[in-house]
């Protein structure tokens, strides 16, 4: 009876034993504090990128129809609202790096966004998968 509680006892032990080389040790995303802002910046791991299917956009000037001249516009997908009601997109200064950046929109028309204040023409921003990078950055559903 001792040599079969004792054969358990080992089958139990290394059932629980953790495999390792198996995990997936790179993190997905690092966040750090901009310093001198509330603000932070998110830098994704290539494969998160991938896993959340993140996708870039730029801020464009385009011919709207209630204005006679180009405004600046971005895609309506990429717009966030923080609690304070705050609207934010995220802009990428480097590859795989974002920050937020408050933006004052004057209108939405179909799926542009016209901003009244926002980045300067051609800064690239993030257009799909805004909400995980503002979940990343708030750590969010962590």
């Amino acid at each position: 009876m001792t040599a079969l509680a004792l054969v358990i006892a080992v089958m139990l032990l290394a059932a629980c034993k953790k495999t390792h080389g198996t995990q997936d040790t790179e993190h997905p995303a690092e966040v750090k504090k901009v310093e001198g802002t509330e603000l932070s910046r998110v830098t994704l791991s290539e494969k998160a990128m991938q896993r959340i299917d993140l996708k870039t956009d730029l801020v464009r000037e385009q011919r709207v129809s209630r204005s006679a001249s180009p405004q600046k516009v971005v895609p309506y997908s990429s717009l966030i609202y923080d609690p304070q009601g705050q609207c934010w997109i995220y802009t990428c200064p480097q590859p795989r790096t974002f920050v937020r950046h408050k933006v004052e929109v004057d209108y939405i028309e179909g799926d542009l966004a016209v901003l009244k204040d926002g980045p300067p023409i051609g800064t690239v921003i993030a257009s799909v998968g805004v909400a995980e990078l503002y979940g990343t950055e708030f750590k969010v559903g962590h």
